[in-house]
């Protein structure tokens, strides 16, 4: 059976649920909530939605945009409806087009380019929730000189991953395409951090890795305005990309690495925390844990 096949799609939700279920957070009042992100394939920034939430009191329950009341991590904005009117929280769109959504509640999205697009107030909190995995998850013991994180579009471009082999290095090559909890450790146990994914840059970014991004053929969708956008608000004015030169190699690419400020980070992630606390009140009527659960998993929510 395929990641789509809808049996697997519902013991995912049901073992979702149950992690979330473990989080003291949800026996105070959580709530369960149908949340959009991308489902399409098994990759970590996508899963950063399910893992996330359940810590600040939200179960999120996978949902098609147009049945969503949020909107998670993800370059997803496109996907969203004029008239949607549930809420955004840290997403983003994929390509540096206009979209507005006027009825959408937008409690944060990821950067300046992105809330600019869609119509956002100037004082709306921004930030990749990536960036908050330091708050979920403690930084493991160093194992590593650099990781390698590609995007799942790159693991087969030889130049980058050949970078795995540079003598004298320590090099983890990371693979984005498991759940999020072992992505994250995985690079929080480097020293530095090289990547053509956003999320490799976001979780370098959280734990106060010196990171550099690059492109690579084939290029992603949308190019490169989603590092753009989420830079615009973590290093404003300035940016961590390095071109890719095979000639360099991985000692060049290193050259471009450096951390953002702490300051904005740790501001960053506040903003966040704080608007997802507004989500029951942004999103009226929503069903409450334990109980909501299940008519959310039946479809009548």
């Amino acid at each position: 059976m395929t990641y789509t096949n809808p049996l697997r799609r519902r013991a995912r939700q049901v073992r979702r649920l149950a992690a979330a279920a473990t989080r003291p957070e949800m026996w105070r009042g959580g709530l369960v909530v149908p949340t959009t992100w991308w489902d399409g394939h098994p990759n970590f920034g996508d899963d950063l939605t399910p893992w996330l939430l359940p810590g600040y009191g939200v179960a999120p329950v996978h949902r098609v945009a147009g049945r969503a009341r949020l909107s998670g991590v993800g370059s997803i904005l496109e996907f969203l409806p004029e008239d949607f009117d549930g809420a955004i929280w840290g997403s983003g769109l994929m390509y540096g087009r206009p979209h507005p959504l006027p009825r959408a509640t937008v409690l944060a999205v990821r950067g300046h380019l992105t809330r600019e697009l869609i119509g956002a107030p100037d004082d709306v909190a921004l930030g990749d929730p990536g960036i908050l995995v330091a708050r979920r998850a403690r930084r493991p013991r160093v194992r590593w000189d650099v990781a390698l994180v590609p995007h799942g579009h790159h693991r087969q471009h030889v130049p980058f991953m050949s970078m795995a082999d540079a003598a004298g290095l320590r090099v983890h090559v990371v693979n984005v395409h498991q759940p999020a909890a072992r992505v994250v450790r995985e690079i929080a146990a480097a020293d530095a951090v090289v990547t053509t994914s956003l999320h490799g840059l976001v979780t370098a970014d959280a734990y106060g890795i010196p990171a550099t991004w690059t492109m690579l053929e084939p290029p992603l969708s949308g190019g490169p305005f989603k590092f753009h956008d989420y830079e615009s608000v973590i290093t404003p004015g300035t940016s961590r990309f390095t071109p890719f030169d095979e000639r360099r190699g991985l000692a060049g690419m290193l050259e471009g690495a450096s951390t953002a400020r702490r300051e904005t980070v740790e501001r960053a992630c506040d903003d966040l925390e704080h608007s997802i606390a507004r989500l029951g009140d942004a999103v009226p009527g929503l069903p409450r844990f334990p109980g909501g659960a299940l008519g959310v998993l039946a479809g009548r929510a």
